[in-house]
């Protein structure tokens, strides 16, 4: 696993640090189970203070997308596969966007006008494509 920080960025290190563990669960490389440095092994590797690493990983345990647990340190969960799955998805949305001539910033701003479609589901269960489409009919 490679983390991936700009110092230049305006984004905040914290958030380029959980982009960039979203996107290697997203692509398949970090899998369920597979386990994520120790927060200050990471922070010392990246020359920044264990707390950022801390607050990205928080910030990816909120999304479900690892568990922290002392012992066993961040550990990826089961809705990895689903992100992998989404992300197809996502990528064949976005395409189709392009061929429409539709920017993807354009895209961007429709999936966040539809917000959350209530509490997230229990565990780790993909909301149903079939739920997200009626809902935004209705």
């Amino acid at each position: 696993m490679l983390i991936r920080i700009d110092e230049a960025s305006e984004r905040a290190i914290y958030a380029q640090i959980a982009d960039s563990v979203r996107a290697d669960i997203a692509s398949g490389k970090l899998r369920q189970g597979a386990t994520l440095p120790a927060a200050k092994r990471l922070g010392e590797a990246l020359d920044i203070n264990v707390h950022t690493v801390l607050r990205a990983y928080q910030q990816l345990r909120d999304e479900r997308l690892i568990d922290l647990r002392r012992g066993r340190g961040a550990v990826v969960t089961a809705l990895a596969g689903t992100l992998v799955e989404l992300s197809g998805e996502v990528r064949a949305l976005v395409d189709r966007a392009n061929s429409l001539g539709v920017s993807q910033e354009t895209v961007a701003a429709m999936v966040a006008h539809l917000g959350p479609a209530g509490p997230p589901p229990a565990g780790n269960e993909p909301i149903p494509l079939r739920a997200i489409q009626e809902e935004a009919a209705a």
